[in-house]
């Protein structure tokens, strides 16, 4: 008689949860994949891997919020309560390290926000002391970003003009403001 073959359990699946202009997440669910679409928008994926917890936002403004109330659009807030969402479940802020994604040009009449983006978030990180391990920022070409926030692993796939998710909420905002305070093609997978 030949015994049955030992049942391997199936792995998880994962769960996407797409993290949309003006939010963040905070996970430490290991079946969880942060995702995100971005052009001059910036995504910061941050996480502590002892703590198996991360998180990432998605802000459309450098610097900090005017007084219309919709703070999240603005990288100071966004950065706030994406470091205290990860304290909060566990993490060390000694422990802290990020990566960071988008800032393109793509659309014209939007002027240079892209680079104050990326320049907003890289001087976040440095002056809080929060290492940074990878980044794809600037150039001309949306990206649509994947976090997995227990371990740090992200990757992108650079997209083209054809995706309008990007381009229409790109086009339809407003040229940004003065900041109050003082690419390859492909797919790229970084660890």
């Amino acid at each position: 008689m030949i015994a049955p073959a030992p049942h391997s359990p199936q792995p998880a699946r994962e769960r996407m949860l797409h993290v949309v202009q003006g939010e963040f997440a905070v996970t430490s669910e290991p079946d969880v994949v942060l995702t995100t679409i971005l052009g001059s928008c910036v995504a910061t994926c941050m996480w502590d891997a002892v703590a198996g917890v991360g998180g990432m936002n998605h802000y459309l403004l450098p610097g900090d919020a005017d007084s219309s109330g919709d703070s999240m659009r603005y990288g100071v807030n966004a950065m706030e309560l994406l470091v205290n969402g990860l304290l909060q479940k566990g993490a060390s802020r000694r422990r802290l390290q990020a990566k960071l994604f988008g800032g393109a040009h793509v659309v014209h009449n939007l002027g240079d926000v892209g680079v104050k983006n990326a320049e907003f978030a890289q001087r976040f990180l440095r002056l809080e002391g929060i290492p940074c391990l990878g980044q794809s920022l600037g150039g001309d070409r949306a990206r649509r970003v994947r976090f997995w926030p227990t371990t740090g692993r992200a990757g992108q796939l650079l997209l083209d003009s054809t995706h309008q998710e990007v381009f229409s909420s790109e086009s339809s905002r407003r040229p940004a403001p003065a900041e109050p305070h003082n690419p390859a093609a492909g797919s790229v997978e970084l660890f």
